[in-house]
């Protein structure tokens, strides 16, 4: 049964009505895993940074490492598809994230970590397209958006639980214990997808585009690596510019290839529809936002308002439960709407909840700010699956798969940019902050010389030496200078997101013209 070839049509005749369910509760597991996975990791960079000897800059490597794999595989969809099939395709790409994570956790070389990390990015990047384009084949057509709504469940619900479900792992048993809690996962998916996910595959060998796939994996390393390292060696030295140098020459050479090419990777023609244009850029904007803010909440929380990473990680809990129920209902909503309405409502709620955490500092309560995590995030409920089921759409069935790849790696290569350029922002900001909050730092300034004079009281009653007052008042007042130029960098940087936010409502009205345009 395995090595038969299978449609959807021929398993839904055998399975019946319950077809549907059973391959989405596989996609979905599938789907799931790997995404907890990588939120997973995230939580446990500083125990490998004690584990291996490695500072900052070399841990970096395990999420550089993986999110270039991801972000470039999502183009080897159709060329997998076709080869192979989306059962073999589907059931060995979970073999290779199985062996990822196994060489993760039992590695005593940390190089062996970032080399497990690369196969979980290339298989999580496989995965996610071709489970979306199975839900896409198995729904009519006037249940798509619920299906990438479904679709999508699942990955917010791994992006909601995953920090909380390392961290206990962590504290409980040990960093490496966080690679064997997929396994189990994985060992389901594999099997429901041996019986459930279809088996058709192209009759003529595929070429693969070995060319692009290396420039385009050569240019993503290049400019994440330069925008990871950019602040700390400078955007002038010799070392950056050459990276960012080889990224620019790299992407006008992946996409002169591309153009050229007889089975590119990226099907440049897509871009050609406006349909899948228009929705293709919502998703990079879409990408660049979500991922920054996932990425900052929490960072803001242990900053500024001084939480545990346990409790900084819950601050997006509440928002990523409630998208998580949301998106089938969301979802249906879109097949029975037209679709940039519902786009431009939800990137109305990702620029209002955005905004008010723009407003947020160390005194704004925990609730509040989990509250406007989850206002943005509701938001997020309506954009996503409006934007894939409309994407799809766009393109005639016979190109899902190179469709499917293209938006997925639109919206990942958003996301990928998005926390870089964020880190980048917030870094330029805050140093902007401080020197003009330092420059205010001078004998005339009334409330700084209280803050002092007060602060030489507390150490005077202290026992302190007198002859270290004033240092020490001093250095309570750079603190307080840092602190307060940290806040306004990262309002800032959510107030920035929130304005491309109200940008990109232009973007989605095209996409409803664009729709509106097509016979």
């Amino acid at each position: 049964m395995a090595g038969a070839q299978e449609s959807v049509d021929d398993l839904y005749a055998r399975f019946g009505p319950s077809y549907r369910m059973l391959v989405s509760s596989t996609g979905m597991v599938a789907a799931f895993t790997m995404v907890l996975t990588g939120t997973m990791v995230n939580v446990a960079i500083p125990n490998v940074m004690g584990a291996f000897g490695v500072g900052q800059e070399q841990a970096q490597l395990m999420t550089t490492a993986f999110v270039v794999a991801m972000t470039t595989s999502q183009l080897l969809n159709a060329f997998v598809v076709a080869l192979v099939g989306q059962r073999i395709g589907f059931c060995a790409t979970l073999i290779l994230f199985a062996t990822g994570s196994l060489i993760c956790a039992s590695s005593e070389e940390f190089s062996l970590v970032v080399f497990g990390r690369v196969l979980q990015g290339m298989s999580s990047g496989i995965i996610q397209p071709l489970v979306m384009v199975t839900f896409f084949q198995v729904f009519p057509a006037n249940r798509r958006g619920f299906a990438m709504g479904i679709y999508g469940m699942s990955m917010t619900m791994a992006l909601a639980l995953g920090p909380t479900v390392g961290g206990i792992t962590i504290d409980a048993l040990s960093w490496r214990y966080i690679f064997f809690v997929p396994l189990p996962l994985i060992t389901i998916a594999l099997a429901l997808g041996v019986i459930f996910m279809p088996s058709v595959r192209s009759k003529e060998r595929p070429k693969f585009d070995w060319a692009g796939y290396l420039l385009i994996c050569i240019t993503l390393f290049c400019l994440v690596s330069a925008l990871s390292n950019g602040q700390k060696l400078g955007w002038l030295s010799d070392h950056i510019s050459g990276l960012l140098a080889i990224s620019v020459i790299g992407s006008a050479a992946f996409l002169w290839s591309q153009s050229k090419a007889q089975n590119p990777l990226l099907d440049l023609q897509l871009f050609r529809v406006p349909a899948f244009a228009s929705a293709c850029l919502i998703a990079f904007i879409f990408g660049m936002g979500n991922f920054a803010t996932t990425y900052a909440v929490p960072v803001f929380g242990q900053l500024v308002q001084g939480l545990s990473a346990t409790d900084a990680g819950m601050l997006m809990m509440p928002a990523g439960l409630i998208v998580a129920f949301a998106l089938p209902f969301t979802g249906r909503l879109a097949d029975r709407s037209k679709p940039h309405y519902i786009i431009i409502c939800g990137l109305f709620f990702f620029f209002l909840g955005t905004a008010l955490l723009g407003g947020a500092d160390a005194n704004t309560p925990f609730w509040h700010v989990a509250f406007f995590g989850m206002v943005s995030r509701f938001g997020m409920s309506f954009i996503m699956p409006s934007v894939m089921s409309t994407a799809l759409k766009a393109v005639p069935p016979e190109r899902l798969n190179s469709a499917g790849g293209a938006v997925n790696f639109v919206r990942q290569l958003g996301g990928s940019l998005g926390t870089n350029f964020y880190v980048v922002l917030l870094s330029l900001r805050t140093q902007f902050h401080s020197d003009a909050l330092a420059s205010t730092q001078i004998s005339g300034n009334a409330a700084s010389q209280e803050l002092l004079a007060g602060v030489g009281g507390i150490l005077s009653v202290a026992g302190v030496p007198e002859a270290m007052h004033q240092s020490g008042a001093l250095h309570y007042l750079g603190q307080v200078v840092h602190a307060q130029a940290s806040t306004l960098g990262f309002q800032d940087g959510f107030l920035i997101i929130a304005t491309v936010f109200l940008a990109a409502m232009l973007p989605a009205w095209v996409l409803g013209r664009a729709q509106a345009a097509r016979p």
